[in-house]
């Protein structure tokens, strides 16, 4: 009985793949902080998709939330075939004035926790005939932004890391996937207060059950690199033609804080 790890599992995103792999009968490890949503979830996916589920609820933005996950996955047997590094958030505004203690909780969910996991659960991975490692970055983390520029050089870390792993493992039996989505429909405006982009996501931004699906399917057929959304992609090519004194003018314009 061979499962999928996935943080973050309980809403948005994280959410939205849990079901698509229980779709496809895999069964689940479901790891976030919330016991509540973490139990629902593992109900309805079980009673839905008759899979196995599990979950652990644990906050994954303190330095010990990885050893904690990996000696529960190594204490119950846990054969894992997917890792899905999901769990992560921003923070919006200047980096001088942003909470010391914010930032480096957010350093730590979306850096270190997503690194030393799959550190972790890598030798897991590899003693299957086939594995998969899908990281979630962001389209935010192809170019400066300024008043995320914290966030943007997190997941500036996620896509370059996730790139370079997928070519250390070429020759392994382990896949890398990389999944750098723009705006999605979770929330992520609200907890970095970021409101008055209110009206630009609600025309924009994605479900999270079509991202989730786009980023399962790259995933499994083994693509390095999934941009959900022609608009996004559109992005992310023109982020690589022009010059980024003229990206970082658009970004700033469009995220400056008030």
């Amino acid at each position: 009985m061979e499962y999928a790890l996935i943080t973050g599992a309980s809403k948005g995103i994280g959410k939205a793949m849990a079901e698509c792999l229980a779709k496809r009968k895999f069964n689940l490890l479901l790891v976030a902080r919330s016991e509540a949503l973490l139990s629902e979830t593992a109900a309805e996916l079980q009673r839905r998709y008759q899979v196995a589920v599990s979950w652990l609820a644990a906050d994954l933005s303190t330095p010990e939330a990885p050893r904690l996950v990996a000696d529960w996955v190594a204490k119950n047997n846990f054969p894992i075939v997917v890792l899905i590094n999901n769990a992560g958030y921003g923070l919006w505004g200047k980096f001088g004035e942003l909470s010391y203690a914010d930032q480096n909780n957010m350093l730590q969910l979306n850096v270190q926790t997503l690194v030393n996991l799959t550190y972790l659960m890598l030798p897991n991975l590899k003693q299957r005939a086939k594995a998969y490692i899908l990281n979630v970055g962001s389209l935010a983390g192809f170019q400066a932004i300024p008043t995320l520029s914290l966030y943007a050089a997190s997941k500036a870390l996620v896509n370059t890391f996730t790139r370079g792993l997928a070519r250390e493992l070429k020759n392994t039996p382990v896949s890398v996937t990389l999944l750098a989505p723009g705006g999605v429909k979770t929330g992520f405006l609200a907890r970095s207060g970021m409101y008055h982009m209110q009206q630009t996501d609600d025309k924009l931004s994605m479900k999270p059950e079509v991202v989730a699906e786009i980023g399962i399917r790259a995933m499994l057929n083994g693509k390095r690199e999934a941009v959900p959304g022609f608009l996004n992609r559109f992005t992310a090519l023109m982020v690589k033609l022009f010059p980024k004194s003229v990206v970082e003018n658009i970004t700033e314009s469009m995220y400056k804080k008030k």
